[in-house]
């Protein structure tokens, strides 16, 4: 399976560590940047990420902001993603089960890097549940 990375500034730290334990746990890594910590614009990032998942170039995706909000909005404009913001391990768990989001986002600024990797490790293990969930899903 092959996940994208993709942060600003203010993720850049974590997204490289979660980048790097992700490729430990066997996964295949692609990372859409950003490549330092210099101050930098988020929409650049997302739309880079959001278009491997529209082209499928990468099965899933992992984002970080300063909030979060600014990546899951610019990548839920694309088509193909259901980009989800999660900010401890249950959100992340109902992102996946109810909304199937296929980009996990979350907020660097307001959650430790051991957090982050919870809700990673979360989001990762869950699986959709379906049914009613699918009906809304097909909605959007």
């Amino acid at each position: 399976m092959k996940i994208g990375v993709a942060s600003d500034h203010a993720g850049y730290e974590y997204k490289n560590r979660l980048a790097e334990l992700l490729t430990k746990k066997g996964y295949d890594v692609a990372d859409y940047g950003t490549y330092s910590d210099v101050s930098c614009d988020f929409p650049d990032y997302a739309h880079a990420l959001g278009d491997a998942v529209d082209r499928k170039e990468v099965d899933l995706g992992v984002a970080l902001c300063g909030t979060g909000n600014g990546m899951a909005m610019s990548l839920n404009r694309h088509k193909g993603v259901r980009a989800g913001l999660a900010w401890n391990s249950e959100i992340g768990r109902l992102v996946k089960a109810h909304n199937n989001a296929n980009v996990l986002v979350m907020p660097a600024r307001f959650i430790s890097y051991q957090m982050a990797t919870r809700i990673l490790n979360t989001w990762l293990t869950t699986t959709f549940e379906g049914g009613r969930h699918q009906r809304r899903i097909d909605k959007i």
